[in-house]
């Protein structure tokens, strides 16, 4: 469905580097990373709404350069910024920008507003960041984008609307014709859900991998510091004390499987994220 190819992006300040991702149809990736690590931007190109340097955006087939109306017109967004006018009510926006897509559905827009507890005639720039959220998501899905591009929506969310949105999120790909792409600080969630991670450091891909792959690949290991230290250098990401123990995030080996001194245990998504980022890794 998607593949970002060798994408480069001058910014002010910042650089998107070399960046490679695949998304297929029927899959929800998890796009993470720190603030400023590149997350954002990445997710404009997508979108179209960044042109690239250099390097190439292919989705469903097409070069989104080439066919930007066939690619916004599948493609459904929720953003950080304000992209809609402030002045104007839910449904007005709704209205005007719905015009732009051939597959906009006011009914299902008003019906998701009920749903979201969203009052339609109430202008968006007296609505709460939470409630600007719900808009974006609302008009999103009411004009069938078969990918949806999330940039940290949920921690605007109540807990009540985060269990109702994941859950929507799950429906939304599960004809295995829709993918979803979700940049979440919120990593307890990926490792129940996604099916992809993807972790961006200072504007490159650290690595893509299906999760799968990711944890079987990397482990947590416990052990006193002299048997951490006995391990291949290149092995060790990072490793920090905890208690009597050492801690470390290391790319599997089979001689810790071996020993019962080590106590190796399945990493959580914000583990890796947490001991990469701790040890400046760059990846292969």
């Amino acid at each position: 469905m998607l593949k970002v190819n060798n994408l480069h992006k001058d910014l002010d300040n910042f650089q998107l580097k070399d960046m490679n991702i695949e998304l297929e149809k029927g899959y929800i990736m998890g796009l993470i990373g720190r603030n400023g690590a590149g997350k954002s931007s990445l997710l404009k190109c997508i979108l179209g709404l960044r042109k690239p340097t250099s390097g190439s955006i292919e989705f469903l087939g097409y070069d989104i350069g080439e066919n930007e109306k066939l690619a916004k017109d599948n493609m459904g967004f929720v953003l950080a910024e304000d992209v809609f006018e402030e002045y104007n009510t839910i449904e007005g926006n709704a209205k005007v920008y719905g015009s732009f897509y051939s597959r906009y559905d006011h009914s299902r827009f008003l019906h998701l507003c009920e749903e979201f507890e969203l009052e339609p005639k109430k202008q968006l720039k007296n609505l709460s960041r939470g409630q600007k959220m719900k808009f974006q998501y609302a008009f999103a899905l009411a004009h069938d984008p078969k990918l949806l591009v999330l940039d940290e929506p949920v921690g605007s969310f109540d807990p009540e609307f985060q269990d109702y949105f994941y859950k929507s999120l799950t429906d939304f790909i599960a004809d295995g014709e829709h993918s979803v792409i979700l940049a979440t600080h919120i990593t307890s969630q990926l490792d129940k859900m996604a099916d992809y991670i993807t972790y961006v450091a200072d504007g490159r891909v650290v690595f893509s991998k299906d999760k799968e792959s990711l944890t079987e690949e990397y482990k947590i290991v416990y052990a006193e510091d002299y048997k951490i230290k006995l391990l291949p250098n290149d092995c060790i990401i990072y490793k920090e004390a905890e208690r009597s123990l050492m801690k470390a995030l290391v790319k599997s080996v089979n001689q810790i499987y071996k020993d019962k001194d080590y106590r190796v245990e399945i990493p959580s998504i914000e583990e890796i994220m947490y001991f990469m980022d701790k040890g400046n890794y760059k990846g292969e």
